[in-house]
Formats: structure tokens, sequence, C-alpha cells
């Protein structure tokens, strides 16, 4: 199931982040310090719980429960609170539950159990309804709607990745020894390789995944033509051609919303890391050519902070300090341009002892000669 966190607490919002990753059975969709970018997020994506504190400046949790409503009258609000005396309020608004700060993991854990409750199915039923198996791969290697699953072996994990990496494709069986177990003996790794594969077939059926793993001719694929990665919607997703319109910029939004983080990057398999920098260019590509339309569009503040966020992926790039410069430079933000143009020149120089290019010196002079400083 999917959830949102709205809270001005930063603090607050890494809490509740870390409860719903520790319990398994939800996944955050999105984390917000105002009510009104949540407001937005749920006017261009689905969710089923919202979890919102009450007392925000601007549009209050209260305010913005109403407009939850309005945009989606199925959605679960559970409210976060620091005075119990809110609560009476909530209820009269249909919330779920309320929670007060600091939030109890043990009363926690029960609001999950009531939100499950009062769900028609699962996301993980609801999807083996509809005939198709979700699997995250961004960050790390998660199976949509299975709660806390414990891999055998790492290497069994391991070989699961792997063998969805290379999803209805056949793998030599030479070729998977030698990616992930290269360093035993032949006789022990061939032993390792027969556990794994009956332990991610047993895996498979015990939670009914329409999924197999097949052999022939020495080599092994994972048939699964009703599994599908959040790899596979997002470069389906991207816009090779750039986004020239609303509907492109919507699509590449919710794009940029399935790259939770990198190709498997919590698990760092040395195989995976090709595709991963492979991932990671479509993902600075797409960012770029959404960059570039809102900026077209006089949506500059939103066009910086996405540009601050990628640069978090690529810090040395100078297409994308260009963007930012630009960006700053037609909010008239005359401090920050020479501020980040001043960061990344100091990065550059410490960390690889280069200087910004020529290109790069231009535009940051000429951007400073568009106002005074």
């Amino acid at each position: 199931m999917k959830a949102i966190l709205i809270d001005d607490e930063e603090l607050a919002l890494m809490q509740l982040e870390r409860l719903l990753r520790d319990d398994g059975r939800y996944q955050v969709s999105g984390k917000y310090t105002t009510a009104r970018a949540g407001l937005e997020h749920l006017a261009r994506e689905q969710a089923d719980v919202v979890f919102l504190d009450i007392g925000m400046p601007g549009i209050g949790g209260l305010e913005a429960g109403e407009k939850i409503r309005e945009l989606n009258r199925n959605v679960h609000i559970v409210y976060i609170t620091a005075y119990s005396d809110y609560a009476l309020e909530a209820f009269e608004l249909q919330a779920l539950d309320y929670l007060l700060k600091p939030v109890n993991p043990a009363r926690f854990v029960k609001t999950l159990d009531r939100i499950l409750m009062y769900s028609p199915v699962s996301r993980h039923l609801e999807d083996k309804q509809a005939g198709t198996f979700h699997i995250q791969c961004f960050q790390r290697l998660e199976l949509t709607g299975i709660a806390k699953l414990r891999w055998r072996t790492n290497k069994t994990q391991e070989l699961f990745a792997f063998l969805l990496h290379y999803k209805n494709k056949w793998v030599s069986k030479d070729q998977i020894l030698e990616e992930l177990w290269g360093a035993y003996e032949q006789d022990r790794s061939i032993t390792h390789l027969h556990t794994s594969i009956y332990q991610i077939r047993k895996m498979l059926k015990d939670e009914d995944i329409q999924a197999t793993v097949e052999y022939a001719q020495d080599s092994y694929r994972l048939a699964a033509t009703d599994m599908m990665t959040d790899v596979e919607e997002f470069e389906s997703a991207c816009l090779n051609d750039g986004v020239a319109t609303e509907q492109d910029r919507t699509r590449a939004i919710d794009a940029m919303a399935l790259y939770k983080g990198d190709y498997l990057a919590e698990h760092d398999y040395d195989w995976s890391k090709p595709r991963r920098r492979e991932l990671l260019r479509k993902y600075i590509g797409c960012s770029l050519a959404l960059v570039r339309y809102e900026m077209d569009t006089e949506r500059e503040e939103q066009a910086v902070k996405r540009l601050e966020i990628l640069q978090e992926s690529d810090p040395y790039s100078e297409e994308i300090c260009r963007h930012i410069l630009l960006g700053y430079a037609k909010l008239n933000n005359g401090p920050a341009v020479r501020q980040h143009y001043e960061a990344f020149a100091s990065i550059l120089r410490s960390d690889l002892g280069i200087k910004p290019s020529p290109q790069t010196e231009a535009l940051y002079d000429k951007c400073l000669e568009s106002f005074s400083l």
C-alpha cells in the first residue's frame, strides 16, 4: 500500500518513514513539509493512506484533510498531533485514526493493522488479481506486498536479483557461477547454486507469485511474464523526445517518482553497476528535459528544487550547474547565483583538482550581468 507523509517537522517525517520501513507493509511514495506539496502529490498520483500533521503553518492539517477528501474520498487519513484536543475534530473529518507525538511504535503498528482491516484488499492481492506482481529495484530489492521477506542467505537474494536482472532471458550456469560464486571452488559453488535455486522456487510458490525458475541446456531463467519491476515502469514512462506538453510533464513526474535511488544501490552488486550507471543517465536526462520545460513555462522555483535534488546524484555535472544558475537568474536571486557557483567551483577544485569549464564560467558572468549584486 502507498503512503504519503505530511509534517512540517523533518524529524517527525524521518520517524514515520523509519517506522513504516521497519513494518514492511507500506511503501512511502512521498514525504512533504507542507500540506500544499502533499496535495499536489495527491492531485497527480493515488495513495492509500496519508499521515498528516494537524499543526502546520499555512494550510493546516484539518483544512488539508477536507481538501484530501475532495481529491479522493477513499484515501485513509491518519492525523498526527501533539495535542489530544484535536482528536474529536479529526474524527469528525472521518479520519481513520490519530496518533500523538512522539509516535509510540507499538501504537503505530495498531494503526497500520487498522488501515489494512478497513482496506478491502492489500496491494499484493490487488496485483495478483490484476495478474501483475510488482518488484522494487531502485535503491533496494523489495517485493511489493510481502512483509519482511526473509531470504535464507544473502546469496539467495542476490541470485534472485541477478535472474530478475535478466528476466525472461537465459543465463548460462557458468556465468552465474562466475558472477556470484567466482571465489569458491567448483563443487562448492555448484552446491550453493542448487540450494539457492531451490530456495527461490520455494519462495515463489509460498508467496503464490506467478513466476518460475526454469532450467535448460545448462542455463537458467526467471520466467515471469506477469511480473513488473519499477525499472521497467520507469523506462516506459521516460520520454526520449523531451517534454513538450503538460501531459508529457505529468508523465515525466511519474517517472521521476519511481526513481527512489540508484539501481540496487543498497546491495551494491558488482554485476549491477553498468545497469546502474545506464539508469542514472536516463534519470538525469529525463529530469533535465522536465526542467527545461518548467523553465520555459515559468516554473523556475520547481525547476531549481528539482535540479538541487538531481545534483546530489551527479555533483560534478556542469550541465546541471548551468541549469541551476539560469534558474536562479530567472528568479532574480543574485546571491544564490554567486553562492551556487562558488560552491560548485570549490567542490571541483577540492575533489577533482579542476575548475569549471569556460562555458560554465561564461554563463556565470552573463548571469551576474543581468542584475546588481
